[in-house]
């Protein structure tokens, strides 16, 4: 590759070609042709999921659940191990509060995923064969994997029902970052990385694919959220350079990413956090007007690329009203549901509390299963606002029916099948955003 010279010759394969470290091709090997050979070994083999329960106190029915995997492709220094740790420590703190005492609110589930890399086998599984359970139970899902990829800033992506909640959190974690001495997280974060969307907030990027979570928030519905400290995102790198590769171990861990582990102990505080005020919150940490806001978001920013196609919309008879008017009265529903959350008084005696919030908790807790699509069962994911997107697995995607109804639409063969797609899809997405409006409404 020319520029540096060769490397130690136990670093050297056996291509016949010059080898060289950086910064580029001298002549052009671009061209050259490599013949492999694989040989890989089919066969059934066991795995192991390992998970553990602090039983609630108040609502031992609702779940809180706390997942990581650890099988790596080979010593798995950063994936997963620098997350399994996390989790073993967040483990160790909730059992030193048990000891002396204490038990959540609600249920927490601790789990240990195997063959996530295998194609999220352990989670998924799991997941799969407690369903019902799960859809009827499950308050929300924290995914645990790396907890570093970079040691720039702090990544998080979740439901919108979350954002407060982190935004909330942060502001009490001390940042690790330096030239922010005395400053929270938050305001670290913040300044690093700057939401695109909304003005005056961190970015919090949507769940895509990938990893654990898939089946909790794709599949079932369930609320869920990650965190971890990433690298710049303004440099488009797809992954830290060692990614599942032979190199990724605890000493690069140790002497170059996180080498006083302080952004292993913030991750831990971020995702000990949410599990802890998740489950032991008196009304669950959830706000509908961020589920709301973002939902508006996300239905203009699909209907701007669709004014790429005006003639066509016309011709076609396609409009987006039907989704502009669900979303209009989800917005309203939202906003009033709010308010009459606020009105709940929790100094009254706790029997009076536990009766007006069982009923709250019944409409938060199934609103978030509101976007996941029961109804349209043929479709190839089952949430109609967030999916991973077509085109880039771990990438999240907003109202991806009517994405991929329309992406590359001029090269499709029969327009008019095309355009009849695009409104089947607009018409689903508006049936169901308005179906999550219908379960915040009061009821006389």
């Amino acid at each position: 590759m020319g520029g540096y010279g060769p490397p130690h010759s136990s670093w050297k394969g056996n291509l016949n070609v010059s080898y060289n470290v950086g910064p580029g091709f001298t002549t052009n090997y671009s061209t050259r042709k490599v013949k492999m050979h694989i040989h890989s070994h089919n066969e059934v083999r066991r795995i192991y999921n390992v998970v553990g329960t602090i039983r609630g106190e108040v609502e031992p029915d609702r779940y809180v659940i706390l997942g990581g995997h650890r099988d790596s492709w080979v010593f798995g220094g950063i994936d997963p191990q620098s997350g399994a740790a996390v989790v073993h420590e967040i483990v160790r703190s909730f059992g030193k509060l048990k000891k002396k005492g204490w038990r959540p609110r609600r249920t927490v589930i601790f789990a240990s995923w195997d063959a996530e890399e295998f194609g999220l086998l352990g989670s998924t599984e799991w997941a799969e064969e407690n369903a019902k359970v799960l859809q009827a139970r499950a308050v929300a899902y924290i995914n645990a994997d790396s907890s570093i990829e970079g040691n720039y800033t702090l990544r998080v992506d979740c439901t919108p029902l979350m954002y407060r909640l982190v935004y909330s959190l942060t502001k009490e974690i001390p940042s690790p970052d330096e030239g922010f001495e005395g400053k929270s997280l938050y305001e670290s974060w913040y300044k690093k990385n700057p939401s695109r969307e909304y003005k005056e907030v961190p970015r919090i990027n949507k769940l895509g694919s990938g990893n654990d979570f898939e089946v909790f928030f794709q599949r079932l519905g369930i609320a869920s959220g990650r965190a971890r400290y990433s690298k710049n995102l303004v440099k488009k790198y797809s992954s830290y350079p060692v990614y599942h590769s032979v190199y990724e171990t605890y000493e690069i861990v140790e002497r170059f990413y996180d080498p006083t582990f302080k952004n292993h102990l913030t991750v831990a505080q971020v995702r000990g956090g949410l599990v802890f005020e998740l489950a032991n919150s008196i009304v669950l940490p959830f706000d509908c007007r961020d589920y709301a806001s973002a939902v508006s978001n996300y239905a203009h920013i699909i209907y701007n690329l669709s004014r790429n196609h005006e003639e066509e919309l016309a011709t076609y008879n396609v409009s987006f009203d039907a989704l502009f008017s669900a979303v209009k009265n989800f917005s309203e529903v939202a906003a009033s549901f709010h308010e009459r959350l606020q009105q709940i008084d929790i100094n009254k005696i706790q029997q009076m509390i536990q009766k007006q919030i069982s009923f709250i908790h019944y409409k938060m807790f199934y609103f978030p299963n509101a976007g996941y699509c029961c109804f349209f069962p043929q479709l190839p994911y089952r949430h109609v606002v967030f999916a991973p997107s077509s085109h880039n697995k771990y990438a999240g995607e907003s109202f991806p029916g009517i994405y991929d109804a329309m992406f590359d639409i001029k090269n499709k063969a029969d327009q008019h099948e095309a355009w009849d797609e695009v409104r089947r899809q607009i018409s689903i997405a508006a049936f169901t955003v308005q179906a999550a409006a219908e379960t915040l409404k009061e009821v006389a």
